[in-house]
C-alpha cells in the first residue's frame, strides 16, 4: 500500500523541482534581466540608457544656463533703464557682455558709433532711416544668432521624447518573439519558463519610458524659456531701436 502511494507523489515532487530548477535559472533583477537578454535587446537598452544619459546632461546644462541668463536680463534691465547717459552704460558693459541682452545692445551700439563716424546722418538726414535699419538688422542678426546657441540640443530632446518609447516597443516585440520561440522548441508553457523572457523584454519598454518622459518634460519646460526670452529680447531691441532713433532726430 505504501509503495503506491510514493509511486503517486513522486512524479507531481519530480514536476515541482523541475519548475523551481528552471526558475532559479533566472534570475529576475534588473541587472539580472539585462545580463540575460538577447543580444538586440540589450543593443537597444544600452542605447535608451545613453540617450537618457545624455538628456539629462543637457537638462542640467540648459537649467544652469537659463537661470543664469534670466538673473543677469533682469540685472542689465534695471541698470539700463536706471543708467544716465548710453555711452557710460555702454562703456562699463562691452567689455563683459556674456548674455544675449547684453550681446544685442553692444551690437547695436557699435553699429551707431559706425554710422556715426561715417557722419551720415548729420551730413545727410535723409539717410537717417537707413541708420535706424541697420541698427535694427544688426541687432535682429544678433539676437538670432544668441537663440541659436541656447537651442542648440534641445531638438535631442525632443527625438529622444518621441522616439525612445518606441524604440523600447522595438526592444519588447524582439524579445517577446525570442520567447515564444524558445518556449516552442522547449514544448514547455509553464509559467516559470514564459515569465523571464517577457519580463526581460518588457525591460526594453521601461527603459524606453524613463528615457522619453523626462526629456519630454525638459523639452518643453525649456521651450517654453526660450519662448519666453525671445519675447524679452524682441522688446527690449524695439525700444532701444526706438531711443536711438528719437536720438537721431533730435540731431541736427
Amino acid at each position: 500500500m505504501s509503495s503506491k502511494v510514493d509511486t503517486a507523489v513522486t512524479p507531481v515532487a519530480s514536476a515541482d523541482v523541475a519548475g523551481g530548477a528552471a526558475a532559479a535559472v533566472h534570475d529576475l533583477s534588473i541587472l539580472g534581466m539585462f545580463m540575460q537578454a538577447d543580444f538586440v535587446v540589450k543593443a537597444v537598452m544600452i542605447s535608451l540608457l545613453l540617450a537618457s544619459f545624455w538628456s539629462w546632461a543637457i537638462m542640467c546644462d540648459k537649467y544652469v544656463r537659463f537661470k543664469a541668463i534670466r538673473m543677469s536680463t533682469n540685472r542689465f534691465e534695471k541698470d539700463f533703464w536706471s543708467s544716465g547717459a548710453i555711452d557710460k552704460f555702454y562703456e562699463k558693459v562691452k567689455k563683459r557682455a556674456t548674455h544675449p541682452l547684453a550681446v544685442i545692445f553692444t551690437a547695436g551700439m557699435e553699429e551707431w558709433y559706425r554710422s556715426r563716424q561715417e557722419g551720415s546722418a548729420a551730413i545727410h538726414p535723409g539717410l537717417r532711416i537707413g541708420v535706424r535699419e541697420r541698427v535694427s538688422q544688426v541687432m535682429q542678426i544678433t539676437r538670432n544668432r544668441e537663440l541659436d546657441k541656447l537651442e542648440h540640443n534641445l531638438g535631442f530632446l525632443a527625438t529622444v521624447g518621441s522616439s525612445a518609447p518606441f524604440i523600447g516597443l522595438f526592444g519588447t516585440v524582439w524579445g517577446i518573439m525570442n520567447s515564444f520561440t524558445s518556449i516552442a522548441a522547449s514544448k514547455n508553457t509553464t509559467l516559470a519558463v514564459v515569465a523571464p523572457g517577457i519580463a526581460e523584454a518588457l525591460l526594453a519598454t521601461a527603459i524606453g519610458l524613463f528615457a522619453a518622459i523626462p526629456a519630454v518634460i525638459g523639452y518643453n519646460k525649456f521651450s517654453g524659456e526660450l519662448d519666453r526670452l525671445t519675447g524679452k529680447l524682441e522688446d527690449f531691441s524695439t525700444e532701444f531701436n526706438t531711443l536711438l532713433s528719437r536720438q537721431l532726430d533730435t540731431e541736427k
